[in-house]
């Protein structure tokens, strides 16, 4: 909004021009963001225990987990809904909506959104911890990638390569398998964060840097400057991903407010899908969905964690952790759940730093 109604003005008063500059509006949007979530976390807090949004803290999975989890049976859930409205106005008053991938992210966050609503909304009502059925969300996550991936595939502009960190010369053409390849983006990055969102403030800190981590590199891949510079792919428009990806920070660090150890509220499904889709569809958009699998080294863990355990057990009818995903089995080695957040969020940091050197290396 700012963008479109008061750049325009700066034929009248220099001073507008400063709406031109993608950081100046990321800043914006990210402090915007943050009050939002801080101010009106409590209001949103109150509101949901009004309509009763708490999710039973019994495990039917995991009955062993019961113990840890019952100090936060009067916990609401479905927090999701502050961090996305959050975003929503943020963008809403500091995006460039001209940039096709600011739509298109909105879009995907939106509709991931409206899935983890419906999700937690079914687990509300029915007072148990599993929702729809799986293969409803699946087909929610599957017809949003495909839509993607055939959206994508057919505009011009957008390079359907896929390009390998640390090997300079190196991309793969997908050609028509690209399409497959998103879904399994989405798809995959949006469950990959639902999994990891099972500790107080795990997922949305280490959401918080990966999306600090997409800002910077978002920015640079829209700066043709700074692309050739890098020797990395140039992608008209992508800069303005960089504003999305700051009132993500915003709102993930307001919210943290709230869901740090002791939490007050969860995210949810309705904040985990979206996000994490979100952090999917935009590594799609700048053309690094490799350096995603680095960046987002947590979620990729946690993740395999889940895929290892059950092919163990389903192949040799063994586990091979305690209990997945991972940050279940360091619970039940006796770590503290804040502990266990704090040292995930440093490998978090880590794996951000680590990726950032890739594009150099190029």
């Amino acid at each position: 909004m700012f963008y479109h109604f008061l750049y325009p003005l700066k034929e009248y008063w220099a001073v507008f021009n400063v709406f031109k500059y993608i950081t100046f509006r990321s800043v914006g949007s990210s402090v915007t963001a943050f009050l939002i979530c801080t101010l009106c976390g409590q209001y949103c807090i109150q509101f949901l225990k009004s309509l009763g949004a708490v999710e039973p803290t019994g495990r039917e999975h995991a009955p062993q987990l019961d113990p840890l989890y019952q100090h936060k049976h009067s916990i609401p859930s479905m927090g999701g809904i502050l961090i996305i409205g959050a975003v929503l106005v943020s963008n809403l008053l500091w995006g460039n909506f001209s940039s096709k991938y600011m739509v298109l992210i909105l879009t995907v966050t939106i509709w991931l959104g409206f899935v983890g609503f419906i999700d937690d909304f079914v687990k509300i009502k029915t007072k148990s911890s599993r929702g729809i059925p799986a293969v409803i969300k699946l087909m929610g996550q599957l017809i949003l990638g495909l839509i993607l991936g055939i959206f994508l595939y057919h505009d011009p502009a957008y390079q359907k390569v896929l390009y390998v960190p640390f090997l300079k010369e190196y991309v793969i053409y997908l050609g028509i398998f690209f399409i497959p390849f998103v879904v399994v983006v989405i798809v995959g990055s949006s469950n990959a964060l639902n999994i990891t969102d099972g500790l107080d403030g795990l997922a949305i800190g280490c959401a918080v840097i990966v999306a600090a981590t997409f800002s910077i590199v978002s920015y640079i891949s829209g700066h043709s400057t700074f692309a050739a510079y890098l020797n990395i792919a140039y992608i008209t428009q992508s800069g303005e991903l960089a504003v999305f990806c700051a009132s993500l920070i915003g709102a993930g660090v307001g919210f943290l407010w709230f869901n740090s150890y002791p939490a007050s509220v969860f995210m949810g499904d309705t904040g985990a899908l979206a996000i994490g889709g979100a952090i999917g569809a935009i590594a799609l958009f700048i053309k690094k969905e490799l350096l995603l699998l680095i960046v987002g080294g947590v979620f990729v863990w946690e993740a395999i964690s889940v895929i290892m355990q059950i092919v163990g057990f389903k192949l040799f009818k063994k586990r091979i952790f305690l209990m997945a995903p991972f940050h279940h089995h360091l619970q039940l080695n006796k770590w503290h759940e804040a502990k266990i957040t704090v040292r995930l969020w440093i490998i978090a940091f880590i794996l951000a730093l680590i990726g950032l050197g890739t594009l150099k290396l190029q």
